[in-house]
């Protein structure tokens, strides 16, 4: 996992050396510039050495050729296999991306299974490429007389730029041509076809999420997993440790006592990790607050308030591993959010939602889980947004991802069931009362509204709680502190909460 910064047609090794220092968090064990002989490129690369530890240096420099990615390709051994092994000079599945780029065919890129953002520059020519949810980030603006491409939007703080844009999931910036879409996120269905075996669906989904847990620990390091103690880690947890080559690590945080905390105990003791849990105070998230919000890039009071307790388990975490498995996407796929119980009737709109906001978490909780987790040095790797993952789930009828339920039955969370066909596809990885609790939101099971609350009374000065718009404007505040051209930040960031509206009953 990396950042990078990519000057076309503008700028030198100085102005890219500054450029990736703003970011140097992402990649703290080793920091390269270079500039193409024979293209008018600079590059700059900060790394966080997660496969090829070795020889995986970036930028990638063969012939007429520069590349810098940040992430994974999940699937380079099969590629390597396909293109030639002797064509590689590294180990590092980086270096994929360039010679499959070289391959005849144009949709080339879509060949790449994992998270990725990458910049690619030939003699006239760059390439720049995003994965199809968008779990890494890309930035595009326009500087003098060129391109300027950044991994963050700070690297572009106190610089003349101007059209800042994010690179879209799943598609391709091409300099001869427009940009094009590589990607399309498949529509879920709604109604199950006449005759659809339920028992069979939930039992192919549970071998489809296998693999996804599997493909996306390959590495060259150890990777371990948050564990909230809710239903979407506990699942991610307990498939990595059946599939973990040692003991797998887990890692918890919240208020000393929260449910999160004492759910995550008896998750990492029923799967045998080896559990890491930090208690964080109020005092302790009023000191962090201006941190996390500067590395968020956001002032969303729902980002923010999730973004707190990842930071506390990114830091937890990253004193023992460099990678961390999250449950991140689960919601969107399986319809976890409060707000869908209200679609229980209505399957087709349901499928409609649940597709609409996985195409807008790129710019929202997976924005979150970057940047929060970057800033610690930590990968953060979401199996559930595996592409097979995606494709299989989304022909999974709505119907069967929210239900209506007897509260009384042991398999419900109430008169409304939200994930049923994945908590049924999983029932036998966690004891029964923790398979069927009741969804919290990560800040909400961790204490972290409370802690807020107290700890935005002690920046204030404040006898009362602030309301939701005093939240904001503190945020808001504390952004604009920490950045030259503040505007830009906050004209680029998602809110949580847009376009997300309960259908009335």
């Amino acid at each position: 996992m990396c950042g990078f910064v990519c000057l076309w047609n503008v700028g030198d090794e100085a102005l890219a050396a500054a450029m990736i220092d703003k970011i140097a968090h992402r990649g703290p064990d080793a920091v390269a510039v270079a500039r193409a002989p024979h293209a008018p490129v600079v590059m700059a690369h900060c790394r966080l050495s997660i496969i090829g530890p070795q020889d995986g240096a970036q930028p990638i420099h063969q012939g007429d050729d520069i590349l810098v990615v940040n992430g994974e390709i999940y699937n380079h051994v099969d590629l390597r296999a396909i293109l030639g092994e002797s064509v590689f000079e590294t180990k590092s599945d980086s270096e994929t991306i360039l010679h499959l780029s070289r391959n005849a065919s144009q949709r080339w890129v879509s060949q790449l299974d994992g998270m990725f953002a990458f910049v690619l520059a030939t003699r006239g020519r760059i390439l720049a490429g995003r994965d199809p949810l968008g779990i890494k980030p890309l930035y595009v603006a326009r500087l003098g007389g060129g391109f300027a491409f950044a991994s963050e939007l700070k690297a572009f703080d106190g610089l003349a730029v101007s059209d800042i844009e994010a690179i879209p999931p799943g598609s391709l910036f091409d300099s001869d041509g427009d940009m094009r879409r590589w990607f399309r996120l498949p529509h879920g269905a709604a109604e199950p076809e006449t005759g659809l075996d339920e028992q069979a669906t939930w039992r192919e989904l549970r071998l489809v999420l296998e693999d996804a847990v599997k493909k996306w620990m390959v590495a060259d390091v150890e990777v371990g997993a948050f564990l909230s103690g809710g239903l979407d880690s506990s699942i991610v947890a307990a498939l990595a440790a059946r599939a973990a080559p040692s003991r797998l690590k887990t890692f918890s945080v919240g208020l000393d006592g929260s449910p999160d905390l004492v759910a995550a105990r008896r998750v990492a003791a029923h799967i045998g990790s080896e559990h890491f849990e930090h208690a964080f105070t109020p005092d302790d998230v009023a000191r962090v607050l201006p941190h996390v919000i500067y590395h968020l890039e956001s002032a969303d009071v729902d980002l923010v308030r999730s973004a707190v307790p990842t930071h506390f388990a990114a830091a937890l975490a990253r004193r023992h591993v460099k990678a961390v498995l999250t449950g991140e996407g689960a919601d969107e796929l399986f319809a976890g959010y409060t707000y869908h119980h209200a679609y229980v009737d209505r399957p087709r709109a349901l499928a409609d939602e649940l597709t609409r906001s996985l195409a807008t978490m790129h710019n929202i909780n997976l924005q979150r889980v970057d940047r929060i987790t970057m800033a610690e040095s930590l990968e953060a790797r979401t199996p559930f947004l595996d592409r097979d993952l995606i494709a299989f789930a989304q022909a999974i009828p709505a119907s069967l991802k929210m239900r209506r339920t007897d509260p009384s039955a042991a398999e419900s969370t109430g008169p409304t069931t939200e994930k049923w066909v994945l908590r049924k596809a999983c029932q036998d990885l966690l004891p029964h009362d923790l398979i069927w609790r009741k969804k919290a939101q990560f800040d909400e099971g961790s204490g972290t509204v409370e802690a807020l609350s107290e700890a935005l009374m002690i920046m204030e000065g404040a006898k009362a709680p602030l309301d939701r718009e005093a939240e904001g404007a503190v945020y808001e505040r504390l952004l604009r502190a920490r950045y030259r051209n503040p505007e830009r930040v906050l004209a680029n960031a998602g809110r949580w909460e847009a376009g997300r509206v309960a259908l009335a009953v």
